[in-house]
């Protein structure tokens, strides 16, 4: 069945971050008493955030939140993860609790958590009813000789990832550290970007979970049968995801495009993130102007994904766990730089301070979807205030 999604308005609906604000970040480093660059990769990251906030001086980044998208594959079947099957069930309970590294970091930097599961091989009731109401399937096919999914549940999970765009916009989040969280994720993210990019297998397989040699032939199979599925469907995005994907997958590239439109910042994560990045990228070239890579984690599909996007990882702690956490080792790097464009006085001003005056209107663009309930759904708090 063809789909019924329109792609072709995120082309028009995804806009660049605003030029003026960008522009004014500019001039406010250049007035500053610091040697040109002195401060390096904050300056660029806080002429982003005064491009995507649509001011200088910049807001202090105040609501973030670590946005988890969780889903079973079922190529995990075949043994690619070091992780059992049947471990993301455990592991999405553990970030619910305020027990996983997620939390310690979230608690840390003053960054709320939230768990969406779109296809988690559990039961419904396993988990809260805000947790699962986005909820596709329970898991997903073997995509080295199955569909992940059918055409309509990519659709219905690429409207949810939307819908969950629309929520926290409407809820005041101002930056997303954006985290998957499933076994066998990283085998699927390996097809996508080797697909996408025109690579074979071997070029994409990575040690993911810490698989050794025996267990990485196994997952360099896998994606070479499922690389030979996927290639057929390049053309049709949603078709792409529901052959070769999974619903945590089509909600991500959802959400990444709809973040876009509702001009949300992103930070990503790793190589699941990069993967839908990727499908998004195809669907609307500007969207990746609207998210800053969060790491980098050692997986060879991430190397080539960041390349497409055109993105160079923030920091490289060698992070691989997944659920946001690598990415949000990143986060006080942006609000470092917020705070340094914004506080720092330029010797214009002669120590009376910034006027705060926008640079840009910051408003919304269109949405693309009816928006949210703005309620915080399947949310962990972390010691700072909540989205």
């Amino acid at each position: 069945m063809d789909s019924t999604v329109d792609l072709d308005a995120f082309s028009t609906l995804v806009g660049r971050p605003d030029e003026t604000g960008l522009r004014a970040a500019e001039e406010r480093w250049a007035a500053l008493d610091l040697p040109r660059g002195g401060l390096g990769q904050l300056q660029e990251l806080g002429n982003w955030l005064a491009g995507v906030q649509g001011r200088s001086p910049v807001r202090a980044v105040e609501r973030p939140r670590v946005v988890i998208f969780a889903g079973d594959h079922g190529i995990a079947s075949l043994g690619v993860s070091a992780l059992p099957v049947g471990a993301t069930a455990a592991r999405v309970r553990a970030v619910l609790d305020g027990a996983a590294p997620v939390n310690a970091l979230a608690r840390r930097f003053g960054a709320s958590v939230r768990v969406v599961d779109m296809a988690v091989d559990a039961e419904p009731d396993a988990f809260p009813a805000e947790v699962v109401r986005h909820r596709v399937r329970r898991g997903s096919g073997r995509i080295d000789v199955e569909d992940a999914l059918t055409v309509a549940q990519a659709e219905q999970a690429f409207r949810a990832g939307m819908a969950v765009a629309d929520e926290e916009a409407d809820a005041g989040t101002d930056l997303v550290v954006l985290g998957d969280l499933g076994v066998g994720s990283t085998t699927v993210a390996a097809v996508l970007v080797g697909a996408l990019c025109g690579t074979d297998a071997a070029a994409v397989t990575g040690r993911g979970s810490g698989i050794d040699d025996r267990v990485w032939m196994v997952k360099c199979a896998a994606i070479r049968d499922s690389l030979r599925r996927a290639r057929p469907v390049l053309g049709d995005q949603i078709a792409l995801l529901a052959a070769t994907g999974g619903a945590d997958f089509a909600a991500i590239t959802g959400f990444l495009l709809q973040s876009a439109v509702r001009r949300t910042p992103v930070l990503l994560d790793g190589v699941v993130s990069a993967a839908c990045g990727l499908v998004a990228q195809r669907i609307a070239f500007r969207s990746p102007e609207w998210w800053r890579a969060g790491q980098a984690t050692g997986e060879p599909a991430l190397v080539k994904a960041y390349d497409r996007l055109t993105l160079d990882p923030l920091q490289d702690q060698g992070i691989a766990m997944g659920e946001g956490t690598g990415a949000l080792m990143a986060l006080p790097l942006l609000q470092a730089a917020a705070a340094a464009l914004a506080e720092l006085v330029p010797v214009t001003e002669s120590g009376s301070g910034d006027s705060g005056s926008d640079a840009g209107s910051g408003s919304d663009a269109g949405s693309g979807s009816d928006a949210g309930s703005g309620s915080d759904a399947g949310s962990v708090e972390g010691a700072g205030p909540a989205a």
